[in-house]
């Protein structure tokens, strides 16, 4: 029955690093509302991204496929005439519309922007938001390609329809807009599904007074990093809080992450400084956002389910961005097997101690290959954002003694470098001919 099923709300955050959430050991940033997520259900440590940036990882959770034959392998665009999903790309929301869900989207797409890409041909009945990668946070203006000769952009929609809310602080109308659509959705008999896609912390960095001054004891890059998140916090308090309002909490299964790792790009600063960005943190990891290390994937991850899944859990298999479509799809009572995905139901994994259903997980990104299997992690042609440094290749690790990757085992374990550079070196050619053979962009 249609009571039984769950809600199910996604809530995505734009560049966060592993470390930039308080439960995950973070000692400057505080999120005692996503925190209290955590202790609700479980915490994973072992949690990645598919893609190292925005619209590879957001194609992966939105398909349930590796990024390139999801369509989007990179970052999109952000003209208008900017191409995104292919046409019929079936969705999580498409999926769980087809199982009778009512869904919605609100805030950052940037899978396209031409009409036929927009969020309500893929499977979203309301959706209010961006479509390109950054907004400024309160005029909604796309910016970033201003020095390629790209004229700034307005970029706010509703159901593809532009509409203006000047000075209006971006994450605070995200939350606002997730919180009214639970409120009404509550009231009817089928079940939701909920995409909140916050936007912050990725730059511009632009935080209300109110928020930055939870962190004056910090420094500038620190503080408003923090405040950004703090925003974002203080939003899925009261996404939660509108959940337990309307008696519907305990059937509602909530997945949080981010899209990758925290930028080092130079624009963060805003002030023509040209030195990397130290905001955000990985946590101790190596690499950024741009790369396939550890920091640029490895993703804070949070799913809580009070119905179904045990609390204060901390679950340290290997779970992947492309898992959602198949988990959320399948814990609606649809048939995640009948749809052509590369991720795999995780809910045995978070809900009754279950191995990690993957043998290996890998990446494919701008020439930098990575693959994981088991402890076990191997990066080729590995790039830094943040120093003119080049890592050697092939770099081999194993992240149970060191999860940074900071000792190069290419040497000493000829037998598993081999192993795994064929499987990777075969799995990066297949994916690539897909790509290539269905005219994929992105």
């Amino acid at each position: 029955m249609a009571e039984s099923r769950p809600n199910i709300i996604v809530i995505y955050t734009d560049d966060q690093g592993y470390g930039d959430l308080s439960c995950m050991g973070d000692t400057h940033v505080r999120t005692p509302h996503l925190d209290a997520l955590a202790d609700s259900g479980v915490r994973f440590t072992d949690w990645y991204s598919n893609c190292p940036v925005c619209s590879g990882s957001r194609a992966s959770l939105m398909t349930g496929q590796y990024c390139q034959r999801a369509g989007v392998t990179g970052v999109l665009g952000g003209t208008r005439d900017t191409e995104g999903l292919p046409d019929g790309k079936p969705t999580i929301a498409s999926a769980l519309k087809t199982e009778g869900y009512r869904t919605a989207l609100f805030g950052k797409w940037h899978l396209g922007l031409t009409e036929r890409s927009q969020p309500h041909n893929f499977g979203f009945d309301e959706w209010f938001g961006f479509l390109a990668g950054c907004i400024d946070y309160y005029s909604h203006l796309f910016y970033y390609q201003q020095g390629n000769g790209v004229d700034p952009m307005h970029d706010l929609w509703e159901n593809g329809d532009e509409t203006w809310r000047n000075g209006e602080y971006m994450t605070e109308m995200i939350t606002d807009r997730s919180v009214n659509f639970i409120q009404e959705a509550a009231t009817e008999s089928d079940p939701f599904f909920l995409y909140t896609a916050y936007n912050a912390p990725h730059y511009p960095m632009h935080a209300p007074d109110k928020y930055v001054k939870r962190f004056d004891h910090l420094p500038w890059d620190k503080a408003i990093m923090a405040a950004m998140i703090s925003a974002v916090d203080d939003g899925v308090g009261e996404i939660v809080a509108e959940l337990e309002r309307n008696d519907i909490r305990d059937n509602t299964l909530i997945v949080f992450s981010a899209d990758n790792g925290p930028s080092r790009e130079t624009r963060n600063w805003m002030d023509g400084t040209k030195d990397p960005y130290y905001g955000g943190t990985t946590g101790g990891f190596k690499g950024h956002k741009g790369t396939t290390w550890e920091g640029g994937v490895r993703e804070p991850a949070i799913m809580s389910w009070p119905e179904r899944i045990e609390t204060r859990q901390v679950c340290n298999q290997v779970g992947m961005m492309m898992d959602v479509f198949p988990t959320v799809v399948n814990a609606a009572g649809g048939d995640a097997g009948s749809y052509d995905i590369d991720g795999l139901d995780v809910l045995p994994m978070a809900a009754e101690g279950a191995e990690s259903p993957h043998d290996e997980v890998c990446w494919n990104f701008r020439g930098q290959r990575a693959i994981r299997r088991g402890d076990w992690k191997l990066v080729l042609d590995g790039t830094l954002r943040d120093s003119d440094e080049k890592p050697p290749t092939p770099f081999l690790s194993n992240l149970a003694d060191d999860p940074s990757e900071q000792t190069n085992l290419a040497q000493e374990y000829p037998e598993m470098l081999e192993g795994l550079t064929d499987f990777v070196e075969d799995w990066a050619t297949g994916q690539q001919q897909w790509y290539d053979e269905h005219g994929y962009w992105g």
